[in-house]
C-alpha cells in the first residue's frame, strides 16, 4: 500500500480500561502490533474526539456498567463507523452480551485479565483491518489492480496462516490448563472431519472450518478458573452455571476470526442437544447448526472412550451402544447413522492416529515453556 493510503487510515488501538498494572502489561504488548496506542481511565478522559475516528476500542466493562455498555457502544458506532470494539468481562457477565456479539456492535468478548486471549483478538483485528484498508485502496485503484494483483494474493496468504497460528496458540493455552483433556481437540477434530464426510460433505473449505471449529470447541474455559475446571469431585449448581458460560466465552473470543459463521456455530452450540435439553440457547433439531450436530457426537465418541478420574475408559463397541440410546434425545439419527455405516476400527485407528505422537502433558509443558523464552 502507498504511504498516502497509510496516512488517510492511521490505526490506533485505544485502551479504556482503570489504570493498573494489568493495563501497564497490556499496552507492551499492544506495542508489538502495527498500530498508535492510547490509553485512558473513561471515555471521557480520551485526548480528544478523533481518538476513536479510525480505532480498536478495548473497553473494560464491570458490573455497573454492563446494562448501559451495549446502547453506549451503538451510539459509538454510529459517530465512528470505522470502530472497532472488544470488550474485556468477567466470566460471569459474559451472556449479557451474547446479543450484542449477534448484532455486531461488539466485534471481541474477551475474558478479562486474559492477556493471551485480548492480544489473540487484538492481532486478528489488526490484521483484519489492514487487509480491508488495502482492499479499499485496490478498488480505488483500479488501473493498478493488475500489477498489485500478485501481492494482494500474498497477503491474503499471510492472513491464513496468522489466523492458523492463532488457532494453535489458543489451543497450547487450553491444553496447558488441563491434563483430563489434553490431546483432546484433536482427535475430536478428525472425528468430526470424517462424520462430514460420511454425510456427503465434500467442500474443502466447509471441512476446514469443521476442523477449526472442533480445534477450539472448549476455548472458552480458558477464562474458567482452575479450582472449578479441576475440581475433583462434584461441582456446586454456582460452579456449574459458571462452566456452562465457556461456549458463550468462546465465541466471543473468536468472533470476528476469519469464517466466522461455520467455526463459530461450533463455539457456540456444541453443548445443544438435539431435543432441546442443552445449552446457552435451547435449541432443539435442526435449529442447531448441522456442524454443531457432528461435532457433539464425535465429542462423545472421544469423552466416553477416554479415562476420567471418576471411571475407566471405555471401549468402542459400549461408546457405539451408548451413543444409539441417545439418538433423537442428544443425537441427531442421521449424524448417528453416518457414524455406524463406518467401522469401529475406523474410529480406533482416528483415535490411535491423533495421540500417539503426543508428548506427555508433563513434557508439553516443558515444550511450550522453551518455545515462550
Amino acid at each position: 500500500m502507498s504511504g498516502g493510503a497509510n496516512n488517510n487510515h492511521h490505526l490506533k488501538i485505544v485502551l479504556v480500561i482503570p489504570e493498573n498494572r494489568f493495563r501497564q502489561r497490556l499496552v507492551e504488548i499492544c506495542h508489538r502490533l502495527p498500530a498508535e496506542v492510547e490509553e485512558s481511565a473513561s471515555l471521557n478522559q480520551l485526548a480528544s474526539a478523533n481518538s476513536l475516528k479510525n480505532a480498536v476500542l478495548v473497553l473494560a466493562a464491570d458490573s455497573g456498567s454492563n446494562r448501559k455498555l451495549p446502547l453506549v457502544i451503538k451510539q459509538l458506532k454510529k459517530s465512528y463507523p470505522r470502530l472497532s470494539v472488544i470488550v474485556l468481562t468477567p466470566a460471569a457477565a459474559a451472556d449479557q452480551y451474547l446479543r450484542p456479539l449477534e448484532e455486531n456492535l461488539i466485534d471481541f468478548l474477551c475474558p478479562r485479565n486474559n492477556l493471551l486471549a485480548i492480544f489473540s483478538a487484538l492481532r486478528a483485528e489488526v490484521q483484519r483491518r489492514q487487509l480491508k484498508l488495502e482492499n479499499e485502496y485496490y478498488l480505488k485503484n483500479l488501473t493498478k489492480l493488475k500489477l498489485e494483483h500478485s501481492r494482494h494474493i500474498r497477503k491474503m496468504l499471510e492472513l491464513e496462516e496468522i489466523y492458523d497460528t492463532t488457532v494453535e496458540n489458543l489451543m497450547t493455552a487450553l491444553d496447558l490448563r488441563d491434563v483430563e483433556t489434553f490431546g483432546h481437540s484433536r482427535t475430536v477434530s478428525k472425528y468430526s472431519q470424517v462424520l462430514a464426510e460420511v454425510l456427503g460433505i465434500r467442500d474443502q473449505a466447509i471441512l476446514d472450518n469443521i476442523r477449526k471449529g472442533a480445534l477450539l470447541h472448549d476455548i472458552g474455559k480458558i477464562a474458567i478458573p482452575d479450582s472449578i475446571l479441576k475440581k475433583p469431585g462434584p461441582l456446586t449448581p454456582v460452579e456449574w452455571e459458571k462452566i456452562k458460560l465457556h461456549p458463550t466465552l468462546g465465541y466471543g473470543l473468536i468472533k470476528e476470526m476469519k469464517l466466522l459463521k461455520e467455526v463459530g456455530n461450533i463455539i457456540l452450540y456444541h453443548h445443544e442437544k438435539y431435543d432441546g435439553s442443552g445449552y446457552p440457547r435451547g435449541l432443539k433439531k435442526e435449529e442447531i447448526p448441522l456442524e454443531a450436530r457432528i461435532f457433539a457426537l464425535a465429542d462423545a465418541l472421544d469423552a466416553i472412550t477416554s479415562h476420567r478420574p471418576y471411571r475407566p475408559e471405555q471401549d468402542f463397541l459400549t461408546a457405539r451402544q451408548e451413543i444409539v440410546n441417545h439418538a433423537g434425545t442428544q443425537f441427531d439419527p442421521l449424524v448417528v447413522e453416518a457414524f455406524c455405516a463406518l467401522e469401529l476400527d475406523r474410529w480406533e485407528r482416528i483415535r490411535f492416529e491423533t495421540t500417539r505422537l503426543l508428548p506427555s502433558f508433563e513434557e508439553y509443558h516443558r515444550l511450550a515453556k522453551l518455545k515462550n523464552e
